[in-house]
């Protein structure tokens, strides 16, 4: 599996992201963006993008803080991730900017099938991916799991060209049912293909396995499984218009 470093700009910062993907098939393969959650690129992060890639997909770790800052957690990340979020235009232009790369980057090695694309967000990460969607991106599927839902920018109708899928769970703390009411009634204004599935009982981030904040943020495995599985079969029904 082989796993870049590619440097990238928007404004005047730099930008450090991983492009990953099986060296060892050559017929061209649908492109995943990976938006991770506020730990940004950690080693955890590109272990979990590894996964879903396989032999799949052409993926790519977008870097949200530059220089491919990694931390491991609260408070430092919590710290990076509101100083992104007070800013909601920046934030949109740093996710678009990493899905343009990995477009680019696919292209010039001869690799991705620019016509198939996907992206997929954890926590922070599914926040940035539903952002991407809002920004009009050329993007098939976009996969929040656990993440950021609402925005001081709305989608208006026409604006989001991709189907939606929601993963929460019910009792996540970090992101109310009030806001799961926000989002639902954002995305049915902006005429977008959506759906959500809420898991009972589940709170933060239960789809990573090292989440350990009790009361907060819990790994899930049955729920892990069924989402990872999920993201599969969403995408394939996006790419061939089944959805």
């Amino acid at each position: 599996m082989a796993i870049e470093t590619i440097s990238y700009q928007t404004g005047n910062k730099t930008f450090l992201g991983k492009l990953i993907y099986d060296d060892s098939v050559k017929t061209p393969r649908p492109l995943m963006l990976m938006a991770p959650n506020w730990c940004g690129v950690s080693p955890e992060a590109i272990e979990r993008t590894q996964k879903m890639v396989g032999s799949r997909y052409i993926g790519f770790v977008a870097d949200m803080y530059g220089d491919g800052t990694a931390v491991a957690g609260p408070p430092e990340a919590a710290s990076l991730a509101d100083g992104v979020r007070a800013d909601p235009a920046e934030r949109r232009r740093r996710i678009v900017a990493a899905f343009d790369t990995l477009i680019a980057e696919a292209q010039r090695r001869g690799i991705g099938d620019l016509k198939r694309k996907a992206a997929v967000g954890f926590c922070f990460g599914g926040g940035n991916v539903l952002e991407l969607a809002r920004a009009g991106a050329d993007v098939q599927a976009v996969i929040s799991l656990h993440g950021d839902l609402i925005t001081p920018r709305p989608a208006k109708p026409g604006d989001i060209k991709g189907a939606v899928l929601i993963a929460h769970g019910s009792k996540d703390p970090a992101v109310p049912k009030e806001q799961r009411d926000q989002v639902e009634a954002e995305l049915d204004a902006a005429q977008a293909k959506w759906q959500m599935l809420v898991f009972g009982g589940l709170l933060h981030s239960f789809c990573e396995s090292e989440a350990n904040m009790p009361g907060i943020a819990e790994y899930n495995a049955p729920a892990a499984r069924q989402s990872y599985a999920m993201i599969d079969r969403f995408i394939n029904d996006a790419f061939e218009g089944r959805l």
